[in-house]
């Protein structure tokens, strides 16, 4: 079982995404739709989870060296790949954000 790790990209995209969601619907809301996308994220660490089976294929990602997948959950898009020793998050977005990209 490997452990979640975000990648820097991953980490901006997630700090972004908590200011988006601050100014949509406030703190507390804002949290807890955080720990809601958290939960989805955590599904990557399950003893269950198989790489090759979870997630979809990221097309946005097909021409560089690595199998990017993505989940979806509600209105966001995590962007994740298996390293050696991690499931690296790479992107995590909410379409919302910029409808016209990232998809």
């Amino acid at each position: 079982m490997k452990k979640v790790a975000y990648s820097k990209r991953g980490s901006r995209d997630f700090h972004k995404l908590k200011e988006f969601y601050n100014h949509l619907y406030g703190e507390k809301k804002t949290r807890s739709i955080l720990e809601e996308l958290d939960k989805t994220i955590l599904i990557l660490e399950s003893p269950n989870f198989n790489f090759k089976e979870s997630g979809e294929i990221d097309q946005q990602f097909d021409h560089l060296e690595y199998e990017y997948r993505k989940l979806i959950h509600h209105h966001c898009k995590i962007t994740y790949r298996e390293g050696k020793e991690f499931i690296y998050v790479v992107r995590v977005f909410d379409t919302r954000q910029a409808p016209d990209r990232n998809l």
